[in-house]
């Protein structure tokens, strides 16, 4: 494991969980043989969540793992830490490197991608997971929670996206994929938390505009959303509106995220992902093993319908 202080993201080894005992079909057996062994991941807000779960499947092929992500010591209410994700990452089988970063700041940004570059010897996937939420209507959003989501969300998915891209375009399979919603402008979500629907979408529209604009040079840019809530941290902080036995477990993003990265960047990008349809599509029927609790009803998630 190397560890870094703070510092001035349908083709080859795809093991879904075993879901059916029936005999694979063909396209779902091509599917078996796809892995993202010795690939380099940087992946933000990976010390927890679905950006460790991400972290812990691509380790299982035997990736490198970059874990960027602010929580360097312990958090009082919030569990792990990016030494302690770059442990369980090294457990499963990856190569970890934890960097300190805030991804609001472009020095440190910056300096973590070079990190990483040096370290494994560039850079084949980002993952901008990391997101700030606060859910709340326009006069019960206080100014410094709107910047917060805005810096984090919108223009941190950005900026590691620029300073990524240049590493990216050397890559042989290069991918982006920002865990972010298909975009809609249906007034309901927008109506009581505009501000975090603005920053969350801001994530999305990076999508929508380097998918086309680095499709000749084949960088795949993608987003993944889930279709219910999942049993995160954030999910924690949301008590009231979402319970955890209505959520489903982050190693179904986690699943859905492996089949995206591991399939040809030149002919799957701009798109707009559900989880559990990328894992019908690879063969997947039995999603009930990712629920936190199969016996209850599950919370669809901010912006879908279904």
């Amino acid at each position: 494991m190397i560890q870094a202080g703070l510092g001035v993201p349908k083709p080859s080894g795809y093991d879904p969980p075993a879901a059916s005992a029936s005999p694979a079909a063909p396209h779902i057996q091509e599917h078996l043989m796809r892995s993202l062994s010795g690939k380099t991941l940087f992946i933000t807000g990976a010390s927890r969540g679905i950006g460790k779960a991400i972290g812990l499947r691509a380790a299982r092929d035997g990736a490198n793992i970059v874990i960027a992500s602010k929580s360097s010591v312990p958090h009082p209410r919030l569990s792990g830490t990016i030494h302690s994700a770059a442990e369980e990452i090294e457990a499963a089988g990856g190569k970890a490197l934890a960097v300190k970063t805030d991804i609001r700041y472009e020095d440190e940004v910056a300096s973590a991608i070079e990190l990483a570059v040096a370290t494994f010897g560039g850079i084949d996937i980002l993952v901008n997971n990391a997101s700030a939420i606060f859910l709340a209507g326009t006069l019960e959003t206080p100014l410094k929670r709107f910047d917060l989501m805005a810096a984090v969300n919108g223009r941190g998915t950005f900026l590691c996206s620029q300073k990524a891209l240049p590493h990216l375009v050397k890559a042989e399979n290069p991918h982006i994929l920002n865990i972010s919603p298909p975009l809609s402008m249906n007034q309901k979500w927008f109506k009581n938390n505009c501000a975090y629907t603005m920053a969350k979408y801001g994530m999305s529209m990076c999508v929508l505009g380097m998918a086309a604009e680095f499709a000749d040079q084949g960088v795949a840019v993608n987003a993944l959303w889930p279709r219910t809530a999942i049993d995160t941290a954030a999910i924690a902080m949301l008590k009231g509106v979402v319970e955890q036995k209505n959520c489903r477990k982050p190693e179904i993003v986690a699943d859905s995220a492996h089949a995206i990265l591991t399939r040809n960047s030149r002919e799957c990008t701009g798109n707009f992902f559900i989880d559990d349809e990328v894992l019908r599509d690879e063969g997947v029927e039995d999603m009930n093993q990712y629920a936190v609790d199969p016996d209850q009803d599950l919370f669809i998630d901010f912006f879908l319908d279904s």
